[in-house]
């Protein structure tokens, strides 16, 4: 069993179809074949089960594959690591944000990181929090910009800005004349938010919870543009921070006399996890990069 045989495995397993692997892996198909054969041979067992034509990865397949995984991820990060040490800004870094960042914030973040490191890759992933505090855990992601969030005690959060959140109004409302409003001077409205599990609505929640009023929904967006929709229709009111666009809705921001009105952005990474040096970098240019561009 060499390394080759690894990636040939690992690519039969994912498309289950000996002709589109080698396709994928540029080889003929009796060669690939012949690779799997030899690795279930070294191995002593069977990985796929074959109906035919057709091949499905079995329970000792499944097994092989997580192991095999770790191996090739692995190596990828030691590669990464020497061509860091050798030709420093290579390599590659999974990032995980918040939808709202995604409209501007992430755009000029990545324009700049470019013209420090171009040879810098990035995996990036957008979601609301609780799926990409999900994501990071599992190790599906080396770093995240997100809202700080409840969970487990090896996540590392670190504060970079203040958001303040807006309320938001149509323009015919009774208090779109306002340019400042408390609490309770909208807790009654139907309030139109975005759905649990995200850093927004849980600063929202909060927010009421310690004004002492109940949030009362009436309708719940997955994101920010939809709840702007559907506050210009008439339907509620709502807070959210000010985002690139929001001025092509007919609506009036305004601001809120509340020092919690307002939610962290922050920093996540798994404190003891293994970082490539390019994450270590990268991780050093945000904290850089947002102590300069302070909000």
């Amino acid at each position: 069993m060499d390394f080759t045989s690894l990636v040939y495995f690992q690519t039969v397993a994912k498309y289950e179809n000996m002709s589109r692997a080698s396709e994928q892996l540029h080889i003929s198909q009796p060669a690939l074949s012949k690779s799997i054969s030899l690795l279930e041979e070294s191995l002593g067992v069977h990985l796929f089960d074959r109906y035919g034509r057709s091949i499905k990865l079995n329970r000792y397949g499944k097994f092989f594959l997580e192991r095999t995984e770790i191996i090739l991820k692995e190596y990828e990060r030691m590669r990464e690591d020497l061509q860091s040490m050798v030709a420093p800004g290579f390599g590659e870094v999974s990032l995980g944000f918040m939808h709202t960042l995604g409209l501007e914030v992430i755009p000029l973040l990545m324009t700049d990181v470019k013209k420090v490191f171009p040879k810098m890759k990035f995996q990036l992933t957008q979601s609301n929090s609780s799926v990409l505090m999900n994501k990071l855990e599992n190790g599906e992601l080396d770093l995240c910009l997100i809202s700080s969030l409840e969970t487990n005690s090896d996540v590392m959060w670190e504060k970079l800005w203040d958001e303040e959140l807006f309320l938001i109004v149509p323009e015919k409302h009774s208090l779109s004349h306002k340019k400042s409003v408390k609490v309770h001077e909208f807790a009654q409205y139907p309030f139109i938010s975005i759905k649990k599990g995200n850093s927004l609505r849980q600063s929202v929640d909060e927010l009421f919870k310690n004004e002492g009023y109940h949030l009362n929904v009436a309708f719940e967006g997955e994101e920010v543009h939809t709840v702007a929709g559907l506050v210009e229709s008439g339907l509620g009111v709502s807070l959210i921070p000010k985002i690139k666009g929001i001025e092509q809705y007919k609506l009036h921001l305004i601001h809120v006399d509340s020092k919690e009105c307002r939610r962290e952005i922050g920093l996540a990474y798994v404190e003891h996890r293994y970082l490539s040096e390019a994450t270590i970098r990268f991780a050093d240019y945000i904290r850089t990069y947002f102590n300069r561009n302070k909000k």
